[in-house]
């Protein structure tokens, strides 16, 4: 869907938060998508890791989870996005504000 949709090519993927840390050192991507869920090691620990072994990737979480608390916390932490898995669709807009050097955050999130 990335590559169908945006000007992004995918270079990696990862089946747990570990090998997501593992691959953002080696592969050093321009944009990571990161799920909260993650087994072995969560989203949120991963992408503290992250910022730490490559400062200059960008972040986008993806998650079911909508609480406010989570959403500031993975802002907190330097994701640049969040993205609700329910409104997916929203992917393509999600990484082109991201890659334009923009904040994004799903609609439903978005405070009036």
């Amino acid at each position: 869907m990335l590559q169908r949709k945006t000007q992004c090519q995918v270079v990696g993927q990862a089946s747990d938060g570990l090998e997501a840390v593992a691959k953002a050192e080696e592969l050093q991507p321009d944009l990571i998508l990161l799920d909260l869920s993650l087994p072995l090691l969560n989203g949120m620990e991963a992408a503290r890791r992250i910022r730490e072994l490559s400062s200059h990737s960008k972040i986008l979480f993806l998650s079911q989870d909508s609480s406010a608390e989570i959403v500031e916390e993975a802002l907190r932490l330097g994701a640049q996005g969040y993205l609700l898995k329910s409104e997916a669709t929203e992917l393509p807009l999600a990484v082109d504000a991201i890659t334009q050097g923009t904040w994004f955050v799903s609609r439903r999130l978005r405070r009036p």
